[in-house]
């Protein structure tokens, strides 16, 4: 799994001309699930987001979470985070995992980061043609790979 996590001023899911969800200060994070993805890489990446100091303490310094903040998260399903893009110039999705597959990661993910968080996560609608809008506060704008963590 893979993640692209972007500190938030506020963020927002529209679909067509509708306002879907939104956040305030938080995270917004992008959620690849590939093929050989377990509950077991989202557990960890969980973890991870939920503590990733990337917020200002008092002194300006990033040294709190998302949780210490209270802050909000919006996750939203991207399968173009597989994207393989070695050959060629079109990007290839054949390690992007199928639905049976991303649809309960996905969902894991949200629950898990919900459940560290101590409120509901904001999300996006699986396989919808989405609008994202943003204002990345910093810009801080973090990758996580769950096959890199060792």
């Amino acid at each position: 799994m893979r993640l692209v996590i972007q500190r938030a001023a506020h963020a927002s899911v529209s679909i067509g001309d509708r306002l879907h969800s939104s956040i305030g200060r938080g995270l917004m994070i992008l959620v690849g699930v590939e093929k050989g993805d377990s509950d077991d890489d989202a557990r960890w990446l969980a973890a991870k987001a939920a503590s990733l100091r990337i917020f200002d303490d008092e002194a300006g310094v990033m040294n709190r979470s998302v949780t210490d903040i209270g802050g909000e998260v919006l996750a939203v399903s991207q399968f173009t985070l597989t994207a393989s893009t070695r050959k060629g110039n079109r990007p290839s999705y054949i390690r992007a995992a199928g639905h049976d597959t991303a649809i309960p990661l996905y969902e894991l993910f949200c629950s898990l980061m919900a459940e560290s968080l101590g409120r509901e996560v904001q999300k996006g609608v699986f396989g919808a043609d989405m609008q994202i809008e943003l204002v990345n506060d910093g810009p801080v704008t973090i990758i996580i790979d769950s096959k890199l963590r060792e």
